[in-house]
């Protein structure tokens, strides 16, 4: 209802070669690059993290402070079980094979 549109998962750097954006319009990106006019011209492309890029998504516009906080409220109470899986050194199936790796 918004307008927003999703973009298959690539690289950054291919990302303003993949697609652009309508003339004029504003972006947010979780990609790690941004430069004037990186995917349309006249753009205005803001970068932030996974968590924002979703709230971002639910409200169709980038969020106040205070819509930004209450919207990853259920991450501050469930925390440890959201990031659990970003300890790779935690799960047993990375731990065996990087004890495998020798110099």
């Amino acid at each position: 209802m918004a307008g927003a549109r999703t973009e298959m998962p690539g690289c950054s750097l291919c990302m303003g070669n993949q697609a652009q954006i309508r003339e004029g319009s504003t972006a947010m990106s979780t990609s790690t690059r941004n430069f004037p006019n990186r995917l349309g011209r006249n753009t205005n492309v803001y970068l932030g993290s996974a968590e924002l890029a979703a709230i971002c998504a639910i409200l169709g516009r980038i969020p106040t402070r205070e819509e930004y906080l209450a919207g990853t409220g259920v991450i501050s109470v469930q925390g440890d079980a959201i990031y659990r899986y970003m300890n790779f050194d935690q799960i047993e199936e990375y731990r065996e094979v990087a004890e495998g790796v020798t110099d």
